[in-house]
């Protein structure tokens, strides 16, 4: 990740997403890619490591937690969701183990299990 996202920034995406999720609407694609790469952000913050890679295409991707460093290839932790799960999750809306029960994340690897990490609390 790039540029590093504003506090201020970050919660108005947030709020901006959530917003448009209560209305049922679609949110605007610029404000679901900022609230999605702050909350990746923040996850790097809380966790900051090499082991696993986080993804939630096509707005980012981010490595996290400690222990050993993947340079090549596919990395073995994996963790990829859509965005709107992605959020739902990194907010507290959703729990790891309903969005995973349900298939909306896909997880591979020992330590692909961010549970202990989520909610984020923004």
């Amino acid at each position: 990740m790039a540029r590093k996202i504003s506090t201020a920034d970050g919660r108005d995406a947030l709020a901006a997403v959530t917003a448009a999720r209560d209305a049922e609407v679609t949110p605007p694609r610029t404000e679901l890619a900022t609230a999605v790469r702050y909350l990746l952000q923040l996850l790097a913050e809380k966790a900051p490591g090499n082991t696993v890679e986080v993804r939630v295409p096509p707005f980012g991707a981010v490595q996290v937690v400690e222990g050993p460093r993947h340079t090549r290839g596919t990395p073995p932790n994996v963790v990829e969701t859509d965005a709107p799960t992605w959020i739902a999750l990194a907010t507290g809306a959703e729990s790891w183990a309903d969005a995973l029960g349900a298939g909306r994340i896909l997880a591979s690897g020992t330590r692909a299990d961010l549970a202990p990490l989520l909610p984020l609390r923004p």
